[in-house]
């Protein structure tokens, strides 16, 4: 299952894009501009977006342009929704950054068919469930429980705590942490993976003192 947004002003087509998509078991969330998608980019980064070319407050090509300057999005796969047909704007949505294209009008197979296509190429295969004693943190339903208790964890602690669980007892350097959690052009200071050491250690309770820092090196749970 893939979280999914959609930026669509037309009601109508966001409704059939979104029934499609949450028919096929994803996890969808609409937008009809492009300030509203931006704020929820703030709070979590979907696996894929479907962008309308044409919009009320910013085109489609100026939203793909901006999604690959930013370290966290560069490499978010991108669909875009256009109903210019013209050789010179298929190029264009493609040369801005977008990973794929999709005519007006569609059919919800075509839809249906390029979203699994590009999820296929841009997800590695995921692990249901890591499991460590009474902690358990479940991909399918993106949640994490400690001695059956839900625990809210943001996104970043959520990712980071997967990537420690995925290296269960190997010592992850720092530089690695950050790349592969913040994203690889990431350029703000280290202390931001220390701040979130902090909280993370703080919402596991009696688990967090199993987060070991490793001095010089990085991290590590155990």
């Amino acid at each position: 299952m893939a979280l999914i947004y959609i930026i669509e002003d037309d009601d109508n087509i966001r409704e059939i894009e979104e029934f499609a998509l949450m028919n096929g078991g994803h996890k969808v969330l609409g937008f009809s501009c492009a300030k509203d998608f931006y704020q929820q980019l703030e709070s979590v980064l979907p696996d894929l977006c479907l962008v309308d070319l044409m919009l009320p407050d910013e085109s489609g090509n100026e939203i793909v342009k901006k999604l690959r300057r930013r370290p966290d999005t560069k490499r978010l796969p991108v669909i875009m929704v256009t109903a210019k047909t013209t050789e010179l704007d298929l190029v264009k949505g493609i040369e801005d950054g977008a990973d794929d294209y999709i005519k007006k009008p569609f059919s919800v197979m075509e839809l249906i068919s390029r979203v699994k296509a590009i999820l296929r190429r841009t997800q590695p295969e995921e692990v249901k469930e890591l499991v460590l004693d009474e902690l358990v943190l479940n991909n399918e339903k993106h949640e994490v429980t400690l001695q059956g208790t839900q625990i809210s964890l943001t996104y970043k602690e959520y990712e980071l705590l997967s990537l420690l669980l995925l290296n269960k007892g190997i010592v992850l350097a720092r530089n690695t942490i950050l790349d592969q959690v913040w994203g690889m052009d990431y350029e703000g200071e280290s202390r931001t993976l220390d701040m979130h050491i902090k909280t993370l250690r703080h919402k596991l309770l009696d688990y967090g003192s199993r987060i070991r820092t490793v001095r010089n090196v990085g991290y590590v749970i155990e």
